[in-house]
């Protein structure tokens, strides 16, 4: 069995040793890097399935060493931090973090938490390849080919950006509640994380909407949730992502 390969970026020797010991014996493999130099070293020689790191880096900001890392490769990446401030998860996620965990924090959640980075990775990794096209309004998504274009432009998504899309486009036009998508998207269960959806759902809009501060197809239903409306079916009915 091929063993998950992690790179574990703090600068606190001890916790990430702590870290990095607990990684392995959940049967991971694991390295480690103490700067954010040191980390975009590892990163792009190791090719690691999941990155660890701490925002307070000595060399450089933790948010971004996410973004640059964000600019060539897709790895989940999950933030440890003892900065607890909504606006701090929230500019981790923004900067291209895929989960928050706020020190200190207990083993058993930290490893499981990894666990459903490393699924959710695998199942976009060796996803099928046939077609499965829908359009909304100027966008056009293959949902096979994990590809996004408006107006004929190819559109750059994130992981977790394509999977929320994913998950709205299997709505079918339906109003989907913001614990169901944390559930299928983020693989929590943790209302007080509903903030993830709505920082995903406005990068969307960004992207997507051609104004996104009224958008017309992903749409917010106050006190019940998001739905995408206007899909059409343009290739194979979409499947799961």
């Amino acid at each position: 069995m091929i063993r998950s390969r992690v790179l574990v970026v703090e600068d606190e020797a001890d916790i990430r040793r702590f870290v990095r010991m607990a990684l392995e014996q959940e049967g991971m493999d694991a390295c480690e890097a103490s700067t954010a130099r040191e980390a975009r070293m590892y990163a792009a020689s190791s090719k690691p399935d999941l990155v660890i790191v701490d925002l307070g880096l000595p060399d450089d900001d933790g948010k971004a060493f996410i973004r640059e890392l964000r600019g060539w490769s897709t790895v989940p990446v999950i933030v440890l931090s003892a900065r607890q401030q909504e606006v701090e998860k929230v500019a981790a996620l923004d900067a291209g973090a895929d989960d928050y965990l706020a020190k200190p924090f207990g083993v058993p959640e930290l490893l499981a938490r990894a666990r459903a980075q490393l699924r959710r990775a695998a199942v976009v990794s060796t996803d099928g390849q046939a077609s499965s096209i829908v359009r909304f309004g100027g966008v056009v998504v293959d949902l096979g080919k994990h590809e996004v274009a408006r107006d004929g432009e190819p559109v750059h998504l994130t992981r977790l950006e394509f999977r929320l899309l994913a998950a709205l486009i299997r709505g079918r036009g339906g109003v989907i509640a913001a614990r169901q998508l944390l559930a299928e998207v983020w693989g929590v269960h943790d209302a007080d994380r509903a903030h993830y959806v709505r920082v995903y759902m406005t990068n969307l809009r960004q992207k997507l909407e051609e104004t996104p501060a009224t958008p017309r197809y992903l749409l917010t239903e106050l006190q019940f949730g998001y739905r995408l409306v206007g899909l059409e079916a343009v290739g194979a009915a979409p499947h799961a992502v």
